[in-house]
């Protein structure tokens, strides 16, 4: 990479890796080393093909979706992972955040950390990054109608896992479906 491409690279780190970041810890269930761990080697990997890529951002969200795919169809299911740290004080909160608020998002955050990697990258890819079914089904190497399945059995294991999660009302989260996910906006 020559010197102009270096500095390219470097300034799309500075300005997009804290957004690329809440993706990438959603895509993890929460765990921010593991969101870490994966945007790093996303941007390694967009580093050695930076002269080539035209659209750095969508490039290096595909690759930290395939990169979690790849993940979850070689692993299988994992057991709960034990933290020293409780997930609740690892939460932090903005200024703006009523108490109900930040309640919600501990709920949504330890409900999407006990889906299945598959499920939460359907959720994540669908309602936080607000992509329509046909470019989900496309990043994921599947079918529509897989995606639609998944979405629907991740959504009712949410609301099982999260029964607080009701108190936004059917109506709110069908129409607003990007809701569901603003509370668990990590915030750096």
């Amino acid at each position: 990479m020559d010197a102009e491409g270096q500095e390219n690279f470097r300034e799309f780190v500075e300005s997009r890796s804290s957004a690329l970041l809440k993706t990438a810890v959603l895509l993890c269930g929460g765990d921010r080393h593991a969101g870490e761990d994966l945007l790093q080697n996303a941007l390694i990997k967009a580093a050695g093909r930076w002269h080539r890529i035209e659209e750095p951002e969508a490039y290096v969200r595909q690759v930290l979706y395939r990169q979690q795919v790849s993940r979850w169809r070689l692993k299988g299911p994992r057991r709960e992972l034990s933290v020293a740290e409780p997930l609740e004080s690892r939460v932090r909160h903005g200024a703006d955040d009523g108490p109900g608020a930040a309640d919600l998002r501990i709920v949504m955050r330890s409900a999407l950390a006990r889906l299945t990697a598959r499920q939460r990258t359907v959720l994540v890819l669908r309602y936080f990054e607000d992509l329509p079914e046909a470019d989900v089904a496309r990043l994921l190497g599947c079918s529509v109608g897989t995606v639609r399945s998944t979405t629907h059995r991740s959504l009712a294991r949410l609301r099982g896992l999260a029964p607080e999660l009701a108190a936004l009302g059917p109506a709110d989260a069908e129409q607003q479906p990007s809701r569901d996910f603003s509370p668990v906006e990590v915030r750096s």
